[in-house]
C-alpha cells in the first residue's frame, strides 16, 4: 500500500500546541503519524454533513480529510472532544 502525505493546517497545528500535557501532544502526534500508513485506521469515524473523517486520542479527536486520488491526508482540526465538533 502506498504512503499517504500528512498536511497539517496551521490552525490545527496552533491547537495542537494547546494542548495539555506534553505526552498528550506527543501521542496525538504518534497517531497523526500512522496516517501515512493507513488513513482509515481501526476506530476511525466518517463525520456526518462533510467529507471528514475522526480518530479518537483519549479525549482529543483529530479532524481530518482524504484525497486518495494525490495521497494526501490533510489535519483539519484537533481539540478536545467537547468543543473540536463546534
Amino acid at each position: 500500500m502506498a504512503k499517504y502525505e500528512v498536511f497539517i493546517k496551521p490552525s490545527a497545528a496552533k491547537e495542537l500546541e494547546g494542548v495539555g500535557t506534553k505526552k498528550g501532544r506527543q501521542r496525538i502526534v504518534a497517531h497523526i503519524r500512522e496516517l501515512t500508513e493507513n488513513p482509515r485506521p481501526p476506530g476511525f469515524q466518517k463525520l456526518s454533513g462533510a467529507d471528514k473523517y475522526r480518530i479518537r486520542c483519549g479525549n482529543y479527536r483529530i479532524v481530518y480529510s482524504i484525497n486518495d486520488d494525490e495521497l494526501l491526508v490533510q489535519v483539519v482540526k484537533i481539540g478536545h472532544r467537547r468543543e473540536v465538533y463546534r
